[in-house]
């Protein structure tokens, strides 16, 4: 048991401590007694600015005891061995880790790109360096070693497993079939105008039944499955707009298809780009889908990866969802929220715990062959350190595909390569 002495507990506190001891079995108690911290022999922690004989002690900075969401002065240190934030000067490891961990600069950092989104470039990791290193659970095995150094004991924190979790996208299910007759006549003269021959070709073949379309990878995503992987498939059935370009969701053939799947591989929803901005949206989609599998869906993944929060986890919260996929960032691999793991949802706006789970993810396809433009080999040897990064510290490695980029088709060619990189990585380790 670990006693940790602290002036005043609060939400941010305790959710920080768990994060950093309870998630890892080592349990603690929290007192605000000094009396009663001075007298116990207990191996303790003293996180306030009081000065404790027979005890660890770190410094804190006001974060964790704050209500308010500021914009701190924050400057890079160090904690022992590892780089740490300073908050007003202030080294601090717990209060890093509440920081990236609840997204507060997303809160306070109003910059964002062309589709409203709060990007990796703005981000104090990226900034710093640190993006594709776990900082949460680097800081947090940090704090522990330096308490067991401090007084020679073993707090014997619990190994956390890690597993590859592939997940999917579904924006476009397939690429020329089921598509309505003006889709169908509009995308065919595009590909004439731009005389995209091997395309209208393949077009033609699909349309006539003589070739599968080259989007329809659903009996890859089986084998993976089968192989023993925890498939995900998000879902967009969003109405046709410029950015929400699937297949009707009132199409009979589609709704077979997604239903047929779910016997297979966990479904969720995809939220539609403009759902970020009208609630009205997600709830009459999370309706769509709930209905075609005949159970309601607690799991999504935003389109575009748009997150605005708080207000995209509050409008999920509202409507039913319990988890999330969307934690990353579309410009740059690694990790938006400083692990891999599974964690709960801090809302600054209440200052309080959800029961709400995040499950970050550590790179898109796009990012690594659209943003960063890495041929195949660049992308397995980044690929593999992230890896590397979440077998050390524990979490979920989870990956973002889409049906359209696992079929070799077009600019995607050889891709699958990748996937399949990624999906036998705890074979190299």
């Amino acid at each position: 048991m670990l006693l940790i002495y602290v002036d005043e507990v609060t939400e941010r506190l305790i959710y920080t401590l768990d994060f950093i001891f309870k998630d890892r079995g080592i349990y603690f108690k929290i007192t605000n007694d000094p009396m009663y911290f001075e007298q116990t022999d207990e191996t303790k922690l003293n996180y306030s600015t009081k000065s404790f004989k027979n005890c660890v002690e770190i410094n804190p900075a006001t974060v964790l005891f704050d209500t308010g969401i500021f914009s701190y002065s924050i400057s890079e240190n160090r904690f022992e061995n590892e780089f740490c934030f300073a908050f007003d000067n202030i080294v601090d490891p717990f209060s890093s880790v509440f920081y990236v961990l609840t997204r507060m600069e997303e809160y306070v950092n109003n910059k964002r790109d062309e589709h409203d989104r709060f990007a990796a470039k703005y981000s104090i990791l990226h900034q710093y360096g640190i993006l594709q290193k776990a900082m949460c659970d680097r800081w947090a095995m940090e704090i522990i070693k330096h308490i067991e150094q401090k007084i020679a004991v073993s707090l014997n924190p619990w190994p956390i497993d890690v597993q590859i979790v592939p997940t999917f996208d579904i924006d476009n299910t397939y690429a020329f079939k089921w598509k309505q007759n003006w889709r169908r006549f509009l995308s065919t003269f595009k590909d004439w105008i731009k005389k995209d021959h091997d395309r209208l070709k393949r077009r033609i073949a699909v349309l006539k039944g003589l070739e599968k379309d080259p989007y329809d990878t659903f009996d890859q995503m089986i084998e993976i499955s089968n192989k023993g992987f925890d498939v995900h498939l998000f879902w967009l059935l969003g109405d046709y707009t410029k950015y929400d370009k699937n297949i009707s969701s009132m199409d009979q053939r589609h709704k077979k298809l997604i239903y047929e799947l779910s016997k297979n591989v966990k479904i969720g929803l995809h939220p539609s780009y403009r759902s970020n901005e009208a609630s009205f949206y997600l709830e009459r989609e999370k309706s769509r889908i709930d209905t075609i599998l005949g159970h309601e869906v607690k799991i999504s993944r935003q389109h575009f990866l748009k997150l605005s929060l708080p207000v995209t986890y509050q409008n999920l919260i509202k409507k039913g969802f319990t988890d999330d996929f969307s934690m990353g960032f579309a410009d740059e691999i690694g990790f938006r929220a400083g692990t891999a793991r599974p964690f709960k949802f801090f809302d600054l706006s209440t200052n309080s715990t959800t029961d709400y789970t995040i499950h970050p993810f550590a790179y898109m396809d796009g990012t690594i062959h659209e943003y960063k433009n890495w041929s195949i080999e660049e992308s397995k040897v980044e690929i593999e350190k992230l890896y590397k990064e979440v077998e050390k510290f524990g979490g979920d490695f989870i990956c973002i595909w889409h049906n359209e980029t696992i079929g070799n088709f077009s600019k995607w060619k050889e891709w699958t390569e990748v996937l399949n990189f990624t999906l036998n990585l705890s074979k190299q380790s």
